[in-house]
Order: C-alpha cells, then sequence, then structure tokens
C-alpha cells in the first residue's frame, strides 16, 4: 500500500490534519518571514517584542469576549508547566478532576503527588465519554478539560450547582481554545497552548485568569508556601502586566500566534472559528457514520469533538496502512493517539483547517480502502 498513488484532484490542497502539532497556515509563516526580523533576536523585555505579546493579549480578551477585570497571562513551558503551576499556586488544599482521557488523567496524577494537597477527588469516565463535576464540600478547585485530545471528546463549561463559595474552576482548552466557544463566566481560568487551533508552536501557555482566581493566587503566594519563580502564577501576573513573560519566550511563537488570532479575528472571531470546525466535523462524522468500514469512536453525539475526530476503522482493515498510504501522499498525521490502542484515525479540525481539505481527506480515505479490501 506504500506505494499506492492517490490522485492528486482528489487530495486535500493541505495535507495537515495533526492534532498538535497542528497545521500553521502559509499566511503565518509568509508575515514570519517578511517582518519576523524585526522582532527575532531582539530583547523580550523592548518594545518590539512587548508589542507583541501585547497584540496577543489584546486580542484573546476580544476573541474570548473577556470582561474587562480578566487578566490574559503568559509563561513558557505549555500545558504541563501549568498543571505544576497550578498544583503550586492555584489549588488551596482540596481539587475535584475529570479524568477521561490522557491529558486529563496527567493533571490529576500531579496534584495527587503534591504532598502539600490534600488526595484529590478524580470522577473518571470511559475513554470516548465524559463524566459530569458534582458539587463537594471541601473542593476549592474544580479541574474540567473542555475537549479531551487523546479521545475526541468534548465537554460543556459551566460552573458547578452547589460548589462551596469561592471554589474555581479551572479549564484545560489546549485543544478547544479558539475552536468551541465558551462564556468567561463560568470559569475563573481557561488555559492552554498554542500548538493547536491557536496555530502556533508548543512551549507556551497561556491563561484567561478571573478576578477570583487572581485573588486566589495572591493568597497563596502571601502563605507561605514554596513556589519556584518559573512556576510562580503570582510572577506570571506581575510579567503579564508589563506584556512580558518572566522567562524569555520562544518569539516566533509569540509571533505566528498573534497572526492567528488576528486572523481570526478578521473572519469573525470566536463564533466564525467554531463554525467552521462544527462545518469540518459535520463532514467527517457524517461520512464516518456511512462508511461500511467506519465508525465515529463517540457514541454520543452530543461529546464528539469538533476540532479532534476519532474514527475506528472496521471491516479487517488496518488503519494504520491508511494512515502510513495517506502519508505517503503527503496527507498526514492521520495516526491514533498511541496511547489509547485503537485500530483508529484521529483527525484535527482546528480553525486553520479548510472543511474542504477534510472532505478531500475523506475520499482519500475512501481510495485507500477500496484498494485495500475495504
Amino acid at each position: 500500500m506504500s506505494t499506492l498513488v492517490i490522485p492528486a484532484g482528489l487530495r486535500p490542497k493541505d495535507g495537515r490534519f495533526g492534532s498538535g502539532p497542528a497545521k500553521i497556515r502559509p499566511a503565518q509563516l509568509a508575515a514570519l518571514a517578511g517582518s519576523g526580523a524585526a522582532y527575532l533576536g531582539t530583547s523580550h523585555r523592548q518594545p518590539a517584542v512587548r508589542s507583541l505579546v501585547h497584540r496577543i493579549r489584546a486580542g484573546l480578551a476580544e476573541l474570548f469576549g473577556l470582561p474587562g477585570d480578566y487578566t490574559v497571562v503568559l509563561g513558557n513551558g505549555g500545558t504541563s508547566a501549568f498543571w505544576d503551576a497550578a498544583a503550586f499556586g492555584l489549588i488551596r488544599e482540596h481539587s475535584q478532576h475529570l479524568s477521561f482521557g490522557e491529558f486529563s488523567a496527567r493533571f490529576a496524577a500531579i496534584t495527587a503527588r503534591a504532598p502539600w494537597l490534600s488526595a484529590p477527588t478524580v470522577l473518571e469516565s470511559a475513554p470516548g465519554t465524559h463524566p459530569r463535576p458534582r458539587a463537594e464540600p471541601g473542593a476549592d478547585t474544580y479541574a474540567l478539560t473542555h475537549n479531551e485530545t487523546s479521545t475526541g471528546v468534548a465537554m460543556p463549561v459551566r460552573r458547578v450547582p452547589g460548589a462551596d463559595p469561592g471554589s474555581l474552576v479551572i479549564v484545560d482548552a489546549t485543544s478547544a481554545a479558539g475552536g468551541l466557544e465558551v462564556q468567561a463566566d463560568q470559569f475563573d481560568v481557561y488555559y492552554f497552548a498554542p500548538q493547536k487551533g491557536l496555530g502556533s508552536d508548543g512551549g507556551l501557555w497561556l491563561a484567561l485568569v478571573s478576578p477570583a482566581a487572581a485573588e486566589r493566587i495572591a493568597q497563596i503566594a502571601a502563605s507561605g508556601r514554596y513556589i519556584p519563580d518559573f512556576l510562580s502564577l503570582r510572577v506570571a501576573l506581575e510579567n503579564a502586566g508589563h506584556d512580558q513573560t518572566y522567562n524569555t519566550p520562544a518569539v516566533a511563537t509569540l509571533f505566528l500566534l498573534a497572526e492567528q488570532v488576528d486572523w481570526m479575528l478578521a473572519q469573525g472571531g470566536l463564533p466564525w472559528a467554531a463554525a467552521r470546525c462544527a462545518e469540518s466535523a459535520a463532514i467527517l462524522y457524517t461520512w464516518a457514520e456511512q462508511a461500511a468500514y467506519a465508525d465515529p469512536f463517540v457514541a454520543d453525539p452530543v461529546q464528539r469533538s469538533p476540532v479532534v475526530g476519532t474514527i475506528d476503522v472496521t471491516g479487517g482493515l488496518s488503519a494504520d496502512v491508511i494512515a502510513a498510504t495517506l502519508r505517503a501522499n503527503g496527507i498526514v498525521d492521520t495516526e491514533s493517539y498511541r496511547k489509547l490502542g485503537r485500530n483508529q484515525l484521529r483527525i484535527g479540525m482546528f480553525p486553520a483547517v479548510d472543511p474542504g481539505d477534510v472532505a478531500a481527506l475523506t475520499a482519500c480515505i475512501d481510495y485507500v480502502a477500496a484498494r485495500a479490501g475495504g
């Protein structure tokens, strides 16, 4: 199958369908090549790079419709670093976690290992579904995941009815940000990395922080708890006020992110981006429901992600062979999440992906499957 040539007329114009790192638009790369020298190789504490950070912070505030008292904060290290930062400086004592895939489980594991916190409550459900939070006396932090990248499950972001006053809702939005709609009054911290829907590279975390969360951060920082400066949310908040990060950031990542946010705003903002992802998802899932050799992995249509589609391959066909054949034809990153261990394709459908390319992808999969015995 590795020698099978898919006709050029069937192939998508852009064959990148990764679930992260994901497609970066050619226009962003051209902009970086054209004007990047004004930013790259200069101090991140001087006006040029700080202007990029300001552009990102203002753009994200507009994209997510943030109230004026919310703060957009940046830090180095990606979402994994933010989990550690939250364990140090955001959770007061006890957290409740929804665990329904590889990445939502990781944050729960981090808080379980933190000796200054009590053992977290972890509500689990089988891959392909999501659990629901429940009010819990003594829980000061509820940790949700808007979109589980490993399984293609999305869940709504809502405050927990009956939760203790002063408890916070913090949301991992790494693969959701920019592709799923969300209301700021339903969360206290909405955090993500930019290498998926926000069309940039990794190694950076961003967080949309409510006044209540900022107050919690200040209280914990003043409590005497040891917090490394690199993982200090207080330090990150202070630097955000100066449009900078504590450590030197990857400036190209900032540039690509700023370009993507500006593009999304020019197209119509978050409603436009979410509708574009939903259009791609409708194409993918409708095809999978109709194909004799494929099924959507997530059984409940309401829980199916519009940005990461997981498709089980049946009928004796190998998803690995299909993905390898696609890759040999320039259609890349359709492989399943390795730790899920299913005969499956995983398709990134972030805002940069043209829905027409998703339709072309399904035609290419059909072409390969027909010649592999499907």
